[in-house]
This record gives structure tokens, sequence and C-alpha cells, in this order.
């Protein structure tokens, strides 16, 4: 199985957020800690700990945070290739992720997968990141929503099947890796932009609850 490292681990505090006008808070403003970092199961995104990564932030609890999306990981390898793209250089936690991983190809990983971090934390992906205009703002990029949606290079939301201790430099081993081949990236880009392919998203057992109802909700015939 793969094999790969926590390049970055990335915490966010509470600041205003400038993409709303109501004066809301974000968290996406993440950067490194030299220091292990406990997490945990946060429980239902409205009502639990949002977060699962003890003493980080989470402002828009609607659409961010909860067990399917309690830790958020990016590759170093899908930074570089926006550095190229964007023609400057990304620090690890600017895309708000909480890992900062090398070694895993999270473009072509697959939804379900589990992954072990350090002795103990073991993380299963869940779905890509959709972008919003808090991520936007953050990036000051012309049409970035619909430039990172439409690379399908979103990373990978993880729920904790096993809680611990994460540090800096801890290893990365993909332990479980369902056969039926959903990749991140095709599940997100058959989310997006192909949804007459729906149904293909409906083999992955990882897949979030609430998103597994939108997707058979949108499979079922109109009434005529």
């Amino acid at each position: 199985m793969t094999s790969g490292i926590v390049l970055s681990l990335n915490v966010g505090g509470s600041e205003p957020n400038p993409a709303k006008k109501d004066s809301g808070r974000t968290g996406i403003g993440k950067r490194p800690v030299d220091h292990p970092i406990t997490v945990r199961r946060p429980g239902p995104k409205t009502t639990g700990l949002h977060s699962g990564v003890v003493g980080d932030f989470i402002g828009d609890i609607q659409h961010h945070g909860g067990d399917d999306q309690a830790v958020y990981a990016y590759a170093v390898e899908d930074y570089a290739w926006w550095s190229a793209e964007l023609s400057r250089d990304l620090a690890p936690g600017l895309f708000g992720e909480n890992l900062t991983t090398q070694g895993l190809d999270l473009y072509n990983a697959v939804l379900g997968e589990q992954w072990r971090v350090g002795d103990t934390v073991i993380l299963e992906t869940t779905f890509g990141r959709i972008p919003c205009s808090t991520f936007q703002h953050r990036m000051a990029e012309p049409r970035w929503i619909k430039r990172f949606a439409d690379s399908n290079r979103t990373g990978a939301y993880l729920r904790i099947l096993q809680e611990g201790e994460i540090h800096p430099g801890a290893p990365i081993e993909v332990i479980h890796r369902p056969t039926h081949g959903l990749t991140l990236a095709e599940a997100f880009d058959i989310y997006m932009h192909t949804p007459e392919n729906l149904s293909r998203l409906l083999v992955a057992e990882a897949l979030p609850p609430d998103l597994r109802a939108e997707i058979e909700k949108r499979l079922t015939p109109s009434p005529s």
C-alpha cells in the first residue's frame, strides 16, 4: 500500500471573514504547528464540536465540519501543480487544510480508503472539497471557485475511525483501499460536471449519508 507523511499539520483560529457581509467568522487561515494535535470525532455537523482537530475553528458549520468532514487533507504535489498554474508560491495551510501530505496521490485516492496516521489515528476519505466564496476571497484569484472545481484536485475530506494524536512528520500508510475503484477526482467530477453518471457514486459505502440521500433524490424520476 502507498505511504507518505504529514508534511505540515495546520490549525486555524477564529478570524473575521471578509467574504461574508454578516460579520461571520472563519478558520480558513490555518497555520503550521510544531507540536502534536489530538483528533477526535466531532459529532453532527451543526450541533457537535465541528472540527475533528482540537483547537481548530470552523465558521460555516452548515457546510463544513462534522464527522464526515472532520479533517481536511491536501497534497503538496497538488500544491506544486497549482503553483505552476498560478505562477506563485503556495504555502502549506493556504487552502485551509489540516494535513498537508507528501507522498500520497490524493487525485487518485479511492473514496473510502483508510489511512493510518502515526501510531494510532485511522482516517477514511469521504469526498472532495467543494469550493466556496471564503476560499475564493482567500486566494484572490479570478474565477477561483470554477477553476478549483474544474481541476478536480479537491483534496480529501476525512472521517475519524480511530482517535488519537497526530504530529508533524507523522507517517501515513494506506491500510485499506475499496475494490470499487472510484477515486475522489472521478467522484467529484461526476457530482459537479457529469450528473448523468451520478449512480456510479452509490458504489462507495463511505459516501456521507447526507450526500448519498441527495444523490438518490436527484436520481429519482419526477412524477409525471
